[in-house]
């Protein structure tokens, strides 16, 4: 998906956004304002809609809170990710109160399938916070001489 060619550009930006960007790259362990930048590129295209990415392979991180004292809430995620195990890799589930349990839901399918579990999920009563992230599935990690074993 990204190119290993590289392109020199010049940006104008103002005192504050320079200085914030600064901030960005020392919190990230960026070596130079160039990966920050390259890194705040990449992320920002990847979450860009497009038009016609819905039939293409993903894999997502579905990140949500919810109280587990709502009825039968529980039992009705369960079931989703029970009815969706072509979609559904893994979850984790943490408790983080009494009431509150989080989960981090792996998935893998075509987009359009993912959004719309996603926001089947989130939109469940009880459900307080949600939130997904999407790469697609083909986005390069690097070269694959790095990385000789397969994956099915």
């Amino acid at each position: 998906m990204w190119s290993l060619a590289v392109q020199r550009v010049t940006v104008t930006i103002d005192d504050d956004l320079m200085s914030a960007l600064d901030r960005h790259m020392e919190a990230g362990g960026h070596q130079n304002r160039s990966e920050a930048v390259r890194d705040l590129v990449r992320a920002g295209l990847l979450k860009e809609p497009k038009l016609d990415d819905g039939a293409r392979v993903c894999v997502a991180a579905l990140v949500y809170v919810y109280d587990h004292e709502t009825r039968q809430l529980s039992k009705k995620l369960v079931h989703d990710h029970h009815s969706h195990t072509d979609m559904s890799i893994s979850t984790l589930h943490v408790h983080l109160d009494a009431k509150s349990c989080l989960e981090v839901s792996l998935l893998k399918g075509r987009k359009s399938e993912v959004e719309h579990f996603a926001s089947h999920v989130v939109g469940e009563r009880g459900v307080r916070y949600g939130q997904l992230v999407v790469v697609p599935a083909d986005a390069e990690a690097g070269d694959e001489a790095d990385h000789p074993h397969p994956h099915p």
